[in-house]
This record gives structure tokens, C-alpha cells and sequence, in this order.
């Protein structure tokens, strides 16, 4: 069933809080590396050294860009975790839903920036309580989740790129968990990804394919069952709520 006007208005009003939480945190940080450029300009003077079937997101993350303004766009740049976070490494996890749980792993080598921003974003609490908003059964076979508007407008207030391991085939085997893009921009991923529960040929566009960062381990038949149940009244969202209750990585 697609979100209803008061539950849409709940979301954005959630959606809201949460960027006025990161604007907090990131001035914060921003108040700090300019104490710390201070501090070490201090230092040098001192010891007088000189010397970011297609699937989108709707570009509301293109959208949440712009209203940051030009003058800003290294404030923009700033919000988008860093790929080291990624540390190279296998993340695993669980993807909590009020259909079921969601096991994966996430491939911190391959997709260091995906892998990045999804740990981040999750322990920020970002996803939950957002909807699984799109549900595709016809061609290519994906529940795209990660927006917490549940309009396939929304996004954390930043966009990145480039994609990172996209197969080169085209083939994402059932299992396969990918971040969703504006078409045609391969620098316009966000918050938003799909979980592929039938292996799908999705066709490269004018950027390329779609950053594959992860694949589910366990829980593959609580996404098919979500598919069975097939589409609500919109024919986008899927006919059964599909609620993140949380994700845990580590």
C-alpha cells in the first residue's frame, strides 16, 4: 500500500529532523578542523616554517544539492562519508523489517564509498522506520528501499560518485544489493538502494551500470514473498508494508 498523505508528512517531518541533525554535527566538525587549522597555523608561524529498466532516485538528491547553493558545494562534499571508513574490508549485517530479517554482507574492498556510506547512515539511524518504497517484478526484479520519504525523492542531503563495481555483463544475480541512481548520472547515488531477488539483466546507460556493494546471505525468501504479494494500487510500491526496523553492521 503506498504511504498516505499523513504518513508522507510524518516522513518528511522525520526527514527534516534528521538533516538538522547532521547540519548540527557536521558544523561541529567543521568548527573543529578550523580550530585545528588554527592551531597548526600557530605552530608553523611559531617555528617560522613558510613555505558523488533504470533505477533512479528521482534526482532529489541532485534536488537537496542545489539547495545547498553553489558557495557550498565543498560544505556538500564534506557530508559524504569517507571511503576509508570502508576499511578495505567485509562488512556483514542484518536488515531488520517487519516482514522478516535481511542478512548481508557488504564488500568494503570492491565498493569502499558504497560500503562507507551505508555503515554510516546506518549507525546514524537513518533508515529506520523509512519504507521500501518501489517494487519492480516486471523486467528486472528489485525492492529499491533508502528513501526515508518513501516518495523516491529523498536522500541524505548529498550525492556521490563514481560507480564502483558495476558488472560488466550487466548481470546482478538474485541476492545482489546495489545503490540506486539518477539515470544517466553516475554521480548522483545517495541513500537510496535495491535488493535484487531474481537475477536481472539491467541495461548500462549513458553513465554505466549500478554500484554493486553487497549481497544477502540470508533472507533472500522474505524479499521473494514481498515480491509474490506483488504491487499496491500506485503499481510502484509494493503491496505489502515493508518497514525498516533497523540495520546493524559490523
Amino acid at each position: 500500500m503506498a504511504p498516505n498523505k499523513r504518513e508522507r508528512e510524518y516522513e518528511r517531518r522525520r526527514y527534516e529532523k534528521w538533516q538538522q541533525r547532521q547540519a548540527t554535527r557536521n558544523a561541529r566538525r567543521r568548527r573543529q578542523r578550523a580550530l585545528a587549522a588554527v592551531l597548526v597555523g600557530a605552530l608553523v608561524i611559531g617555528i617560522g616554517i613558510t613555505a558523488a529498466v533504470t533505477l533512479w532516485d528521482d534526482g532529489a538528491d541532485d534536488q537537496a544539492a542545489s539547495d545547498l547553493g553553489a558557495s557550498d558545494a565543498a560544505t556538500k562534499d564534506s557530508l559524504v562519508p569517507d571511503p576509508a571508513l570502508a576499511q578495505g574490508r567485509t562488512w556483514t549485517g542484518t536488515l531488520a523489517t517487519n516482514q522478516g530479517d535481511i542478512a548481508f554482507e557488504l564488500d568494503g574492498a570492491a565498493a569502499p564509498q558504497a560500503v562507507a556510506n551505508f555503515v554510516s547512515l546506518a549507525g546514524d539511524a537513518y533508515f529506520d522506520g523509512t519504507s521500501c518504497h518501489r517494487l519492480v517484478t516486471s523486467g528486472i526484479h528489485v525492492l529499491q528501499c533508502g528513501d526515508p520519504t518513501a516518495t523516491g525523492t529523498g536522500g541524505p542531503g548529498y550525492t556521490w560518485g563514481p560507480i564502483e563495481n558495476a558488472p560488466a555483463d550487466n548481470v546482478y544475480p538474485a541476492g545482489t544489493i546495489a545503490m540506486a541512481r539518477t539515470a544517466g548520472d553516475g554521480s548522483s547515488m545517495g541513500s537510496q538502494f535495491f535488493l535484487v531477488y531474481e537475477d536481472s539483466t539491467i541495461p548500462s546507460d549513458a553513465a554505466g551500470g549500478y554500484t554493486v556493494f553487497g549481497r544477502i546471505t540470508s533472507g533472500l525468501d522474505v524479499v521473494q514473498a514481498i515480491a509474490d504479494a506483488g504491487n499496491g494500487a500506485d503499481g510502484v510500491a509494493p503491496a505489502l508494508d515493508v518497514i525498516i526496523e533497523g540495520v546493524e553492521t559490523q
